[in-house]
Order: C-alpha cells, then structure tokens, then sequence
C-alpha cells in the first residue's frame, strides 16, 4: 500500500457544505484548530478574486480541479481527520444553477472522491453581502437543494444550526460521535 493509500484510509474527511453566507468558512477553521488539523480552504473564492471579470462555466471546471489539488496537499498533513470548507456539490450546484448544466468530468470527479461526514449549515444565519455572494434571496431554495444533493451521497450528515457557540458545539459533537467514541 502506498503512502497516499495509507493516509487516505486512515484520515477521515468532514465536509462542511451549504448554502451561501451559512458560516461555512467561519465553523471550518474553528473545526481544524479545535481537532488540531487541516482545513482544505475554498479554492473557488481566490480564484474568483484573482480572474477580475464574470467567471463562466469553464471557470467551474478549473475551480474544481483547484479545489481537489487543495484537498490532496492537505490530506497528508492532516491529523485524523481533515475538514473541508466546500467540496464539488457546490460547484455542480452553481454550474446547473447558472449554466442548467454541469461538465461531465466534475460529475466523474465526483464520483470518484469519498468523505466521511457532511455537515450542513442552516441558513439561519443572518445575511452578510459580499462581493462574490449572488441570491440573498435565494437560500431557501439552495437549502433543499444542498440537502437533497447530501443525502444522494449516503454519507452521514448532520444539520449544524444555530449561533455562535451553540453551533460550534453540535459540530464538534457530531464528529466526535461520528469519529472519536
């Protein structure tokens, strides 16, 4: 078995996914420091940053293929578990939500990429604008979508609500049921 084979069997992936502006980026670094671990960043928001003008559907393409790079440099630096703050459901969910479709290889890419334990932010938090957030008015919708795209995947997931620190706990519990009792 190679080293990456090795790590991969052995570090357990935590995704935190949801709609936008639901405290994702925000519950994933708070996640990594209190496990001690990695937190695989999202890709996307620097390569939106630095591409200075509308991104198009092949934009996507290459954010997901950024985005998988991230999770593999991390992944053996990772100490049990990494989290991710995204991963390619929401890039399948823009790209058919923007374009009505999705680049088939985003589609095998995800297939072929496995995790542990979804965490799926509510949208109750309040909205914040951003430059790269698109539909305030929209999350309601994104919210069944996002459920429904997790459950397809038959990864345990757990809906992380509430505020602050009440939202941080059910994280941090969640993954210790799921990985450390």
């Amino acid at each position: 078995m190679s080293f990456s084979q090795t790590t991969e069997s052995t570090i357990k992936k935590v995704c935190v996914i949801g709609p936008e502006c639901t405290g994702k980026t925000d519950l994933s670094t708070f996640l990594a420091s209190h496990f001690k671990t990695t937190c695989v960043e999202e890709y996307a928001r620097a390569y939106l940053e630095k591409l200075g003008k509308p991104y198009t559907q092949a934009d996507l393409t290459k954010i997901a293929h950024g985005q998988l790079r991230m999770e593999d440099e991390w992944l053996r630096e990772s100490n049990k578990i990494m989290i991710c703050d995204t991963n390619l459901i929401v890039v399948k969910v823009w790209s058919e939500h923007k374009y009505g479709s999705c680049d088939q290889e985003i589609l095998d890419k995800m297939a072929g990429r496995k995790y542990d334990l979804y965490l799926l932010t509510n949208i109750d938090l309040p909205w914040e604008d951003d430059p790269q957030r698109e539909h305030p008015e929209k999350r309601e919708h994104f919210w069944k979508i996002y459920q429904d795209e997790v459950a397809k995947t038959n990864v345990p997931f757990i809906e992380i609500s509430g505020q602050g620190d009440s939202r941080r706990k059910k994280a941090v519990e969640a993954i210790n049921a799921q990985f450390f009792q």
